[in-house]
C-alpha cells in the first residue's frame, strides 16, 4: 500500500510540502490529520500520553513510532527504547531527528528482542484491524515481552458514533474500515480497531492477561496497562 502518512512526515520534517494529510472513513466526510501532532515535544502531549510515557520501564519498543516523538522524550530521559515502524519514509526521518534504534518492520512479523514494556499511543492498537487481529496481537505481545512485562496503549469507544443508527450486526462496531488522502492520491481502505474498555477486558482476561485502567478522559479516550495473569 503506498505509504501516504509517511510521505507526508517526510515532507513536513524536510519542509518540502506543506500539503495537508486526510482520513477517510465509513462514518462521514475526511477528516484532517494534522501532520504537525506526529511532531510534538513533551510539553505539548495530551494528558493521557504523559501518563503513558510516565509507565514505562526498563527497555521499551515503541510500536507504530510514527516520526518518533514519544520515543525521543525516552530517548532523552536515558531509556533504551526502541522505535518499531512500518513506514520506511517515517524511519528515515527518525533517524534523522536522532533516535539510536530504528526499526522499520511490521509488528507481527517482527522477532526482535525481548522488552519491558511494549507501548503504542495514538490509537496505535488500531493496527490489529478487528477483534482476532487483537487477539493475535495479545499473543505476538506475549513473546515480545519479559518476566513482568507491561503493554501499554490507549483507545476509544467509538459507541457514540452510532447514536443514530443501529450498531452493526455483522462486525463488532469498532471495526472501522478507513484510508489516507495526500497530495490527491488516496491508500486502499485498511481495517482499524477502536475498542471498547469493556470488550479490551473480556478479550485480554480470555488471552490470560489483566487490565488496568490508568486514565479517562473527556472524549471517551482510555489509556490501559496490561500485563499478564
Amino acid at each position: 500500500m503506498i505509504d501516504l502518512p509517511g510521505l507526508a512526515i517526510k515532507n513536513f520534517f524536510n519542509k518540502t510540502s506543506r500539503g495537508k494529510l486526510y482520513v477517510h472513513d465509513t462514518f462521514g466526510p475526511k477528516v484532517e490529520m494534522p501532520v504537525s501532532v506526529y511532531f510534538r515535544n513533551e510539553k505539548q502531549l495530551p494528558k493521557l500520553e504523559k501518563k503513558a510515557l510516565d509507565l514505562c520501564i526498563g527497555k521499551i519498543l515503541d510500536i507504530g513510532a510514527g516520526a518518533g516523538s514519544h520515543a525521543l522524550i525516552l530517548q532523552n530521559n536515558n531509556f533504551d527504547v526502541t522505535a518499531l515502524e512500518i513506514s520506511p519514509a517515517a524511519c528515515e526521518v527518525m533517524e534523522s531527528r536522532g533516535l539510536q534504534k530504528v526499526v522499520c518492520e511490521d509488528i507481527f512479523n517482527y522477532n526482535g528482542e525481548k522488552f519491558d514494556t511494549l507501548l503504542l499511543l495514538m490509537n496505535g492498537i488500531g493496527l490489529c484491524g478487528d477483534l482476532s487481529g487483537l487477539r493475535k496481537f495479545l499473543r505476538k505481545a506475549e513473546v515480545l515481552l519479559k518476566e513482568n512485562g507491561i503493554l501499554i496503549f490507549d483507545s476509544s469507544d467509538i459507541g457514540y458514533m452510532y447514536e443514530d443508527d443501529e450498531l452493526p450486526k455483522d462486525k463488532y462496531y469498532g471495526e472501522v474500515s478507513c484510508r489516507y488522502e495526500y497530495q490527491k492520491e488516496v491508500t486502499n481502505w485498511f481495517n482499524w480497531l477502536y475498542i471498547d474498555e469493556q470488550t479490551l477486558e473480556k478479550i485480554a482476561s480470555e488471552e490470560g492477561w489483566k487490565t488496568e485502567l490508568i486514565y479517562q478522559d473527556e472524549n471517551d479516550q482510555y489509556l490501559v496497562k496490561l500485563y499478564k495473569n
